[in-house]
């Protein structure tokens, strides 16, 4: 039953993939929901799936996903900008940090991991969920309350991102002002390795397996060499520094199909995480995870808005880099499609990530500098 197993949350993510091209209703869900909706169907409907299995599978889809979404990143374009973005995006940034810490600490007496927790959420809210999955694979969480981070997440982001692409622009034109065109801006510009997952990129995409398996290996060696054990936080964030590092080189950069690749972990991580979830159990457990990622993710947006205003930045840019650093790269066509705004695309997606570049150092540090001011 495990290669069984296997099987079916290395395929699931192909047919969400399809499902998204050629469903009205999948494409608005999108695979990461597909996927975690059907991992937690599946792990409900009474299948021998084993939980243990579930948790190397997502344990091992993350560290594949990071490498391969960072490939596609151009640190060098990230101060090439407009100022307004850089602002923006700086001050999304320091709003995911200062929610997910004030929030922890009003929840400090109501979770013994609320530390780990505001990290985690500093992850997704800076990059994305590889970025929340390796703080929380970091910081060993517990897998029960890995699932209900991830669960919440999923429900919050959904009911924000259906704001973004329906009442946002509208209702914060009230409190920023509008966004002002640039002559000569390219109008649309797609995923650096969005070419996507075909047979014609067979040999890019075993070239950026490759590297992303003598990432892992290195990461991994020089761990056993100076602790004599596989240190996550160790391994995760030398991952994560390959990975930009690898970037740098125009090669990599441009390796067809990478950043599609790397989703596809991040699907596969999330089947197997909706697979571990007891619904019967998650329905019983209390609701202090739900109402702390709910106030992170409610305060943050508030600060950024807020301090937005203060630095008078239009509503457009403010969305874009909210939609870059809260759902990633993948998630800045849509919603600048429903602000009929095709010219903050590229930047977007430059952002979104630069995002998950330092997603998971931001998530880390924060969780640690609250764990050491209040123990």
């Amino acid at each position: 039953m495990p290669a069984l197993q296997i099987a079916l949350a290395l395929v699931f993510p192909a047919v969400a993939n399809w499902l998204a091209e050629h469903n009205k209703a999948a494409k608005v869900l999108g695979p990461v929901v597909l996927c975690y909706g059907a991992g937690i169907l599946f792990g409900n409907v009474g299948l021998p799936l084993n939980s243990n299995v579930s948790m190397e599978i997502s344990s091992t889809a993350v560290p594949v996903a990071i490498p391969l979404l960072l490939f596609s990143s151009d640190v060098r374009k990230w101060l090439g900008l407009a100022r307004p973005l850089l602002i923006s995006f700086a001050l999304a940034c320091i709003s995911a940090v200062a929610a997910s810490a004030m929030v922890g600490l009003v929840f400090r007496s109501r979770h013994d991991e609320w530390w780990k927790i505001a990290g985690m959420l500093v992850g997704v809210y800076v990059g994305g969920t590889a970025n929340m999955s390796a703080v929380g694979l970091a910081l060993e969480v517990k897998n029960e309350t890995f699932l209900l981070v991830s669960t919440s997440d999923v429900v919050t982001g959904g009911v924000y991102l259906l704001f973004l692409l329906s009442l946002g622009q509208r209702l914060l034109l009230k409190v920023l002002p509008a966004f002002v065109p640039q002559e000569g801006a390219a109008e649309h510009v797609e995923l650096p390795a969005g070419s996507g997952l075909t047979q014609a990129n067979l040999k890019p995409l075993l070239l950026a397996f490759g590297l992303t398996a003598l990432i892992l290996g290195v990461s991994l060696g020089v761990s056993q060499l100076l602790f004599g054990a596989t240190n996550a936080p160790f391994v995760l964030v030398t991952i994560t520094t390959l990975g930009i590092v690898a970037s740098l080189s125009d090669r990599v950069r441009n390796l067809a199909g990478a950043y599609d690749l790397g989703e596809y972990a991040l699907f596969v991580f999330c089947f197997a995480v909706g697979s571990m979830a007891d619904v019967s159990q998650l329905a019983g457990t209390s609701p202090v995870i739900f109402f702390f990622v709910l106030a992170t993710m409610v305060l943050a947006v508030a600060l950024h808005v807020l301090l937005s205003r203060a630095f008078r930045l239009d509503v457009d840019t403010t969305i874009i880099c909210s939609t870059a650093t809260i759902f990633g790269p993948a998630f800045v066509g849509p919603v600048a499609s429903a602000l009929k705004n095709r010219q903050l695309v590229g930047p977007g997606i430059t952002l979104g990530l630069a995002g998950i570049a330092l997603g998971t150092y931001f998530g880390l540090f924060t969780s640690w500098t609250l764990h050491a001011l209040f123990p």
